[in-house]
């Protein structure tokens, strides 16, 4: 918290630009690189090309090959790549350039990136940073759209932190950059294009904290990456009829803001989970564990979940049927709101 305050007062006068998402990243990106030559940014066609959604664009040209560059396409080797140059002191930040071609490299991140520091009583330290481009909505084929969140979040040693705007992307991206911890930075592929003035400052919020997007006092609506914009469509239409819903975006899904959760339930007295994920074993349970822990003299509803279904993660067209829909939120609404 100490070097956050520090950085914040050490920094010139902010400016606002309106920036896409994806634009935001890369800002955010070729900060971190300027500001310290230990960070390398790596993976599948990150260079040359820029990304495959162009997130790293121009940014070998600006660094060199030697910081900015392309891998072959074997997400355990890049992983693996990661840990050791973590050992030797570098501060790698891979990016996997899909979320379902991250179980190939499971074993690296499981047993090598998020143990190494603990196995080690703290002689290595894995500062990594894995950008990994999340969750679905834009209608790809199988393995390009998945939600490994409860997952990543089950791991002990790793942190999990998923932005849902341009100005949230910027800011999460230099605390897990400059984080001494490993971290998984979910990208939400449907919201690159998202377009929103950012503030180019320093972060201020500590890791692991939540923030309100929408204030609200008949129920709260928790929810993270993509969904968090879905939420906010569903508080909107709510209004309309003297609904009045917050909006809790989570941000960091480990570690998970259990205060500001708590605070913002304890408020409404009610709670509504949404993410993409399959419901079963889904972080929405864990959440929903949280708020009945914390709230439950509080509660005057059960907590309520929206989520994806038990299936596998469907492609294209099958896509907008899986996904939470506004319809379905609201319906969950209504549910918590007639007990």
């Amino acid at each position: 918290m100490t070097e956050l305050i520090e950085r914040a007062e050490a920094a010139p006068e902010t400016e606002t630009v309106e920036l896409s998402m994806q634009q935001a990243i890369n800002r955010a990106l070729r900060t971190l690189l300027a500001e310290d030559p230990r960070i390398l940014l790596f993976g599948e066609d990150v260079g040359t090309l820029g990304g495959v959604f162009r997130v790293s664009d121009g940014l070998q040209k600006e660094f060199g090959e030697q910081r900015v560059f392309d891998t072959p396409l074997a997400e355990s080797a890049i992983m693996g790549m990661a840990v050791g140059l973590a050992m030797n002191g570098w501060r790698p930040v891979p990016e996997l350039q899909f979320d379902g071609f991250a179980y190939p490299a499971i074993d690296q991140i499981v047993n090598q990136v998020a143990r190494m520091n603990y196995r080690t009583r703290g002689a290595a330290p894995m500062p990594i940073t894995l950008r990994l481009p999340s969750f679905g909505g834009i209608q790809a084929p199988e393995h390009h759209g998945e939600s490994l969140e409860a997952l990543f979040a089950h791991t002990p040693g790793l942190k999990v932190v998923a932005p849902s705007d341009p100005g949230e992307a910027y800011s999460l991206l230099l605390q897990a950059v400059r984080s001494d911890d490993p971290v998984v930075y979910m990208e939400p592929k449907a919201r690159y294009w998202d377009r929103r003035p950012v503030r180019l400052s320093e972060p201020t919020d500590p890791i692991g904290t939540s923030r309100v997007v929408r204030p609200g006092r008949h129920a709260t609506l928790v929810a993270w990456g993509a969904m968090v914009h879905r939420c906010l469509q569903v508080a909107e239409l709510a209004a309309e009829d003297g609904v009045e819903l917050e909006v809790l975006d989570l941000r960091w899904l480990k570690p998970i803001d259990a205060a500001g959760l708590a605070a913002s339930v304890a408020r409404t007295k009610r709670a509504v989970v949404v993410h993409e994920a399959p419901l079963t074993a889904g972080l929405g349970a864990e959440v929903s564990s949280l708020i009945t822990e914390q709230c439950f003299r509080d509660l005057a509803a059960p907590v309520q979940r929206v989520t994806g279904f038990d299936v596998p993660y469907p492609a294209g067209p099958l896509e907008h049927q899986y996904l939470p829909t506004i319809d379905r939120v609201l319906f969950a609404v209504q549910r918590t709101l007639e007990y």
